[in-house]
């Protein structure tokens, strides 16, 4: 997506805020922002996302399986309309947000002997 994040401010806490700045090319840097509604250390996170009109709800969930963690997430847009609305945008960020995450933990794997 060629995106760079500015700045990331983030009180993970239920009520608490989180922004996000990223400077994608434009004019202007593009912002999102929300609020966390669920926090349970270790097991689940949920959060809105409030930097538009559709306002999904972003679920993400972290379950050991035979030693390593599974992270499941689910967005949940409250209409097919908004759904539509949101096209592969978000969906082409998560492939390339996860494949980031995957090269960090094996080169701090890797760095750590691991």
């Amino acid at each position: 997506m060629g995106m760079t994040l500015l700045s990331c401010e983030v009180d993970a806490r239920v009520g608490g805020k989180y922004r996000l700045v990223f400077d994608h090319g434009g004019p202007e840097p593009a912002a999102f922002f929300g609020t966390y509604v669920e926090v349970k250390p270790y097991s689940r996170l949920a959060w809105t996302n409030e930097e538009g009109a559709r306002r999904p709800v972003t679920t993400v969930t972290f379950e050991e399986k035979g030693g390593k963690t599974l992270v499941v997430l689910h967005e949940s847009y409250p209409s097919k309309e908004a759904l539509d609305a949101a096209g592969t945008g978000a969906a082409d960020a998560m492939v390339e947000t996860f494949d980031q995450l995957d090269e960090l933990l094996v080169a701090l794997g890797e760095s750590s002997g691991q």
